[in-house]
C-alpha cells in the first residue's frame, strides 16, 4: 500500500510523532485531499494533550486544511480530481438533528471537528466528509488560505453576523492570530475600527491593517479608551485574556455587544451592573464550509491575507510551541 508522512499523537502530552502512515481511501460520502498546507492553531494543544472528551489516539491534528481533491468516495457530487479545496474546524454534520434541519449545521448535535473526530491536515493527504469540504478561489495560494478557514472564518462570519452595520464603532481586542484578520476584516466591511492593544509600539500595525484609531492599554484601559472614542457598538474579543475581555465592557455603548471568539481558560467576570443599559455578551462559533467559502471570497476580493510564518511537518513541535506561546506573527502554517 502507498504511504504519506503525518504528524501525530500517540500519547497525550508527549511530542508529536513524525510516521509513515498509509494513505487513506476516501469512503462513501467522503474527499481525499493532497494537502499542501495545513494551519497550525491554539486548540491543537488540545488534541496533544488529549483533552478532548472522547478523543482517540493515535490522531493526526489539523483543521486549517488547503489542498486539492486527489480522489472521492461514492455519492460525492460536485467535487473533481484536482479542483482546489480546504476544511476547517467543521469536519461534518448528521444533516438530521433539529439544528441541522434548521441549517445550523455547525451546531449540529453530532458534529464532527476536524483533527480530533478523525484525522487532520498534519499529513501529506487528509480524507474528509464531503459536506465540510469548501472551494478556494484562485486568488488565493494555499498557504493564505489555510488559516482563513480557522482564524479567518472565525472572525468574518462573528462580524457579519454581529449585528453591526457600516460606519458603527467596532473594536477588536487583542492583534494576534486572530485579532490581525479581525481588524482587516472589520475596516473593509465598512466598520470605523478601533484596536486594542498593549504598547505603542503595536499602533503603526494596527493602522496597516486596517484600524482607524488605536487604545494602548498601556496608557489608558480599555474602557476609557473607547469612551474617549464615544464607545463602541461592539467589541470583538479575540485574545483570550479574562481580565482583558472584562476591561472592555465599559466602553461599549448601551445596547452594544461584546462578542467572544477566543476563548479564555479561567471565568469571565462582569458586573451586572455595566450590563443593566441593554449590553450583551455573547460568543460566536466558526461557520461550516459554506461560511469558509464566503470567507476565502470576501478575502480574495478585498485583498485580505493572513500573516504567516511556515514549517515542515518534522517541524511541528516547535510550530505549535511559538503559536502557544505568542512568538509566531501571526499565523503558523505546515507546508508537508
Amino acid at each position: 500500500m502507498p504511504t504519506m508522512k503525518a504528524v501525530q499523537v500517540s500519547k497525550a502530552g508527549a511530542p508529536f510523532e513524525l510516521v509513515e502512515r498509509e494513505i487513506p481511501e476516501p469512503g462513501p460520502g467522503q474527499i481525499r485531499i493532497k494537502v499542501e498546507a495545513c494551519g497550525v492553531c491554539h486548540s491543537d494543544a488540545m488534541v496533544k494533550a488529549a483533552a478532548f472528551p472522547g478523543l482517540q489516539l493515535p490522531r493526526i491534528p489539523g483543521h486549517e486544511i488547503a489542498g486539492r481533491v486527489h480522489a472521492v468516495g461514492t455519492g460525492v457530487i460536485g467535487f473533481k480530481t484536482g479542483e482546489r479545496v480546504g476544511v476547517g474546524w467543521h469536519g461534518g454534520h448528521c444533516f438530521r438533528c433539529t439544528a441541522c434541519r434548521k441549517g445550523l449545521f455547525i451546531n449540529c448535535e453530532q458534529g464532527k471537528i476536524t483533527g480530533i473526530s478523525h484525522d487532520g491536515g498534519y499529513a501529506e493527504y487528509v480524507v474528509s466528509p464531503a459536506e465540510a469540504v469548501a472551494r478556494i478561489p484562485d486568488k488565493l495560494t494555499a498557504l493564505e488560505a489555510a488559516p482563513l478557514l480557522c482564524a479567518g472564518v472565525t472572525t468574518y462570519n462573528a462580524l457579519r453576523n454581529s449585528g453591526a452595520r457600516g460606519g458603527d464603532t467596532v473594536a477588536v481586542q487583542g492583534i494576534g492570530g486572530l485579532g490581525h484578520l479581525a481588524l482587516q476584516f472589520a475596516a473593509n466591511m465598512g466598520f470605523r475600527t478601533v484596536a486594542i492593544s498593549r504598547g505603542a509600539d503595536k499602533e503603526d500595525l494596527a493602522r496597516h491593517l486596517g484600524a482607524h484609531e488605536y487604545v494602548d492599554t498601556e496608557t489608558v484601559s480599555a474602557a476609557e479608551g473607547l469612551k474617549k472614542l464615544g464607545g463602541a457598538d461592539l467589541v470583538l474579543a479575540t485574545a483570550p485574556h479574562s481580565a482583558a475581555i472584562a476591561s472592555t465592557i465599559d466602553g461599549i455603548k448601551p445596547r452594544g455587544k461584546l462578542l467572544l471568539v477566543a476563548a479564555p481558560f479561567e471565568p469571565l467576570t462582569l458586573s451586572a451592573f455595566s450590563l443593566l443599559s441593554g449590553k450583551t455578551v455573547a460568543g460566536w462559533p466558526s461557520g461550516s464550509s459554506i461560511d469558509s467559502e464566503e470567507t476565502m471570497a470576501f478575502s480574495a476580493l478585498t485583498g485580505v491575507r493572513p500573516r504567516t510564518e511556515t514549517f515542515k511537518l518534522d517541524q511541528a513541535d516547535d510550530a505549535l510551541a511559538r503559536v502557544i506561546t505568542n512568538r509566531i506573527r501571526f499565523r503558523g502554517v505546515l507546508i508537508p
